[in-house]
Parts: structure tokens; sequence; C-alpha cells
């Protein structure tokens, strides 16, 4: 892992710890941030398909503790970021509609699945003697 690791743990626990302080009650957040749930939305898949890209690059050649570790961070870590920002809207918007969270992170873990579901499909070469799908 690089110098880069610590600085997400941090961050990413940082807006897991604020967000779930909010929802006990001991953290009062402005609740000024009244953002769509277009714009919500778009955070969480931008948020996953970079997640999911930046893991797949960072885990190619870890070994496999680490690449565990390495898919709890880049997985779990983003989401936090997505409830913060959703705690940040004003209470009738997040009465209204509470399943949100549960909607953004959905759109998280799929945008985060794409890109290893891509890398898991490598095309094989044809074997000698076979013929190419081109019609070679």
């Amino acid at each position: 892992m690089s110098r880069i690791e610590p600085i997400l743990v941090g961050f990413f626990f940082a807006s897991w710890g604020i967000a779930i302080l909010y929802l006990v009650g001991l953290v009062p957040l402005p609740e000024s941030l009244n953002l769509s749930l277009y714009g919500l939305y778009t955070v969480a898949a931008v948020s996953g398909w970079l997640a999911g890209n930046v893991y797949v690059h960072r885990a190619r050649h870890l070994p496999r503790e680490l690449k565990r570790r390495a898919f709890l961070l880049y997985f779990f870590g983003p989401p936090g970021l997505l409830y913060l920002l959703r705690s940040m809207a004003p209470a009738p918007v997040q009465r209204a509609a509470p399943l949100v969270p549960l909607y953004a992170w959905a759109v998280f873990s799929i945008f985060f699945l794409v890109p290893l579901t891509f890398r898991a499909r490598r095309p094989r070469p044809p074997r000698s003697g076979q013929r190419s799908d081109d019609g070679g």
C-alpha cells in the first residue's frame, strides 16, 4: 500500500464518524445542503466507479491479505461520504424519503462492481491451430 491509503482511511473514518454521530443525535449538522436526489446518486455513481477502478489498479499486485484490506477500504469507505451528504439535507427532505441512503449505497455498489467484473473477464488468446473470431 502507498501513502494515499492512510489518508483515505482517515477521511472515510471521519465521514462515517460524523454521519453516525449525527444519526445518534450527538452532532448537529447545519442541514443546509439541499442536494437533489439526482446529485446524490450522481456522486454515488462517480465515487463507486472511481473506487472500483482504483481498487482494481491498486490490488493488482498485492498479496491476498492486503487485497482484502484494500477491498474493505475502497468498498466500505466512500459510502460514508454519501451518508454524510444526505445527513446535511433538511430534516423534512430526509423524512420524505428515508430509503435514499440505502439506494445511494446500492448505486455505489453497482458501479463499484463493474470494474471488478470486467477485470475478471479477460479474453483468452486463440490456441494455435484454431481460427480466431475475426474470420482469420
